[in-house]
């Protein structure tokens, strides 16, 4: 059974997302201080953390800044409604996704199922993935080879970089500091430029429509994303 972490001092929200996800064969532990949480990471074995950014004590950008320096297990985060500056905050300081508040208890399960298994796929599979398929699309790792309804193209290095980054951190928005780092192996210099003209090369290979993509997703003023419905 998997099971998740989740810090957040509003204990009525914790006891009802506890009961709805068991529904999904998930245990859930509950934590109301982050300093409790880095003791049950120590002691179990979990898939996802869930973090509120609004905590007594230690907030929840300090929490995962400390999670962050011992796990790489993928970390939903809690943001007020609007609250822009705080979901760009822990996107770049780690955070896998975000979910304002007040949400519908289906969107967080289809997320926290969604992030669950693209954990557990890519560290159970690293390094042997053969192929990858989506909706439309698949990538023969191997190869360096991607089929979609537009041929099959055998992607230059940086494009396939690229490209199996986002799929590796599908649904995760992606700041351009953090594809940039991740891609280019350099410091960001905010030049955007290289990032959107890969990007834009990409989706004419693998979209139907390049201006209405169905698989990289623009989040406006943040970054980009792989659609994690595919």
């Amino acid at each position: 059974m998997n099971r998740i972490l989740l810090i957040d001092d509003d204990k009525e929200l914790c006891a009802l997302i506890k009961r709805n996800i068991l529904k999904e064969n998930i245990e859930t532990d509950c934590c109301y201080l982050g300093k409790d949480g880095f003791i049950k990471l120590k002691e179990n074995k979990y898939q996802l953390v869930i973090l509120d950014v609004m905590m007594p004590e230690l907030d929840g950008f300090e929490i995962l800044e400390k999670i962050r320096e011992q796990s790489k297990l993928p970390i939903l985060m809690f943001t007020s409604k609007n609250d822009s500056v705080s979901k760009v905050r822990g996107l770049r300081a780690g955070a896998d996704d975000y979910l304002t508040k007040p949400f519908e208890m289906d969107e967080l399960i289809a997320r926290i199922l969604s992030l669950i298994r693209r954990y557990t796929y890519f560290n159970q599979e690293e390094g042997i993935l053969g192929e990858i398929e989506f909706d439309g699309l698949k990538i023969d790792i191997d190869s360096r080879l991607v089929i979609s309804v537009n041929g099959i193209f055998e992607l230059p290095k940086k494009e396939f970089d690229l490209l199996l980054f986002f799929v590796k951190h599908q649904g995760k928005i992606l700041t351009k500091q953090q594809i940039y780092e991740a891609v280019w192996k350099e410091p960001y210099v905010y030049d955007d430029s290289n990032i959107m003209a890969m990007i834009s090369r990409i989706r004419k290979k693998i979209e139907i429509n390049s201006s209405k993509p169905k698989y990289i997703q623009t989040i406006k003023g943040i970054g980009y994303r792989f659609n994690k419905e595919v």
